[in-house]
């Protein structure tokens, strides 16, 4: 066992971090094994323009959970990929709305039975005796009600 392991609860960011990196590193094989040319970190975007058909950036940004510049950054990959469209909102010119391309639906056609397959690993995975996905859902919505940065001034200014 090494440090990071043994230093318990102080190391959380890290081994989540760990475990983040592991998946999206296998992702990437998945996916490179079903010949789909693909990057685990576009997922969120794609997934979510797949199901909502066509948002705004900071639509977008909210759905996934990330901050307005990552996900500008994120969708000026997908752009650059020709995976997503972009086009400025009818009734505000300074809003854009983007959406799947048609070379990006295409991706997510091929893409079904990679999630499928995804989604039954990860379900293994995360079905044990700690219900890892139910935690890490618990954890969330501990942070939406205060985050770390607020619980640790309370703490702080409390002694």
């Amino acid at each position: 066992m090494n440090v990071i392991d043994q230093s318990g609860i102080l190391a959380l960011s890290t081994r989540l971090q760990r475990l983040s990196e592991q998946l999206r590193k296998d992702g990437a094989l998945i996916y490179k094994e079903f010949e789909i040319d693909f990057e685990p970190k576009w997922f969120p975007v794609i997934y979510t323009l797949h199901h909502k058909k066509i948002l705004s950036v900071v639509e977008i940004a909210n759905e996934i959970g990330y901050s307005h510049p990552s996900t500008i950054s994120l969708l000026k990959e997908l752009e650059k990929q020709q995976l997503i469209l972009s086009k400025k909102d009818k009734t505000d010119e300074r809003k854009r709305m983007i959406e799947l391309s048609p070379k990006g639906v295409n991706l997510t056609e091929k893409m079904q039975p990679v999630w499928r397959l995804v989604s039954t690993i990860l379900g293994e995975i995360a079905d044990n005796n700690n219900h890892l996905l139910r935690a890490i859902e618990e954890a969330e919505n501990k942070l939406t009600a205060q985050s770390f940065y607020q619980r640790a001034l309370q703490l702080k200014n409390s002694k």
